[in-house]
């Protein structure tokens, strides 16, 4: 009989944290470290350029156990930037991969969940709603153009080393993990993740939508209705209630 580890592993499975960050000091970096602290093996972070304190407040916790500082942004490539995280992350040799932001924060079932969710050889990739939150911590916003939590967000992958990973080669709005999972099995799993990007005063909102306009002026990238719409005087928001635990 083969001594070789399975291709997919049933138990035991260690997981390792992918995030991206840049000039996040001060906002909510630090918490969300803390809390991946609590349920991932590894976190790889990739820092894009920052000219704050984000790199020594990245290197402060124990489980970042690799931190790859860029001299200037890729941000204006961002394939390039996607494509430079997966790399260094994969080189960690992991067994599952979580790919978050430095503003996303997972409900505390889905933390619960999650070591089952990947101690399984059935499926190779998990996708979870995400919210996105709006003006504050306390409500999340539903209408026609922020919806993104009716429909799954794939963040949750297996390694197998011997696949072909694909990332499409896009400046703008480049997929947080490579497309050719899609063709994997997967779970769409009904645990939910709060996005914070959007939990910002007024001035902060108009200064993203100024960004995005003079990044995508034509709205190659995006839609310029959704790009409007971050200046909803009374935009739809919906009370975020917390599960009760079992």
């Amino acid at each position: 009989m083969s001594n070789r580890e399975p291709l997919r592993k049933s138990s035991g499975n260690r997981l390792t944290a992918m995030m991206q960050v840049r000039n996040e000091s001060g906002r909510h970096l630090e918490r969300v470290l803390e809390e991946l602290s609590d349920f991932v093996d590894d976190i790889v972070i990739v820092d894009d350029g920052s000219t704050d304190g984000t790199a020594r407040l990245c290197n402060s916790f124990a489980k970042v156990s690799k931190l790859v500082t860029l001299e200037s942004s890729l941000f204006s490539r961002e394939w390039v930037l996607r494509q430079t995280l997966w790399d260094l992350a994969v080189s960690t040799g992991p067994d599952w991969l979580l790919s978050v932001d430095a503003d996303e924060f997972y409900e505390e079932e889905a933390k619960r969940e999650m070591r089952r969710l990947i101690d399984q050889d059935v499926y190779d990739w998990v996708a979870f709603r995400l919210y996105d939150f709006w003006g504050g911590t306390t409500h999340y916003r539903e209408d026609e153009h922020w919806n993104i939590h009716m429909k799954h967000t794939r963040t949750l992958v297996r390694y197998l080393p011997h696949f072909h990973y694909f990332t499409p080669r896009m400046d703008h709005h480049v997929p947080r993990l490579p497309l050719s999972y899609a063709i994997l099995p997967g779970f769409l799993a009904e645990l939910r993740v709060k996005h914070y990007g959007w939990a910002v005063p007024p001035e902060e909102l108009r200064q993203k939508y100024e960004r995005y306009l003079e990044l995508d002026p034509e709205g190659r990238w995006g839609s310029l209705e959704q790009y409007h719409s971050i200046l909803d005087e009374n935009p739809r928001l919906v009370e975020w209630k917390e599960k009760r635990g079992m």
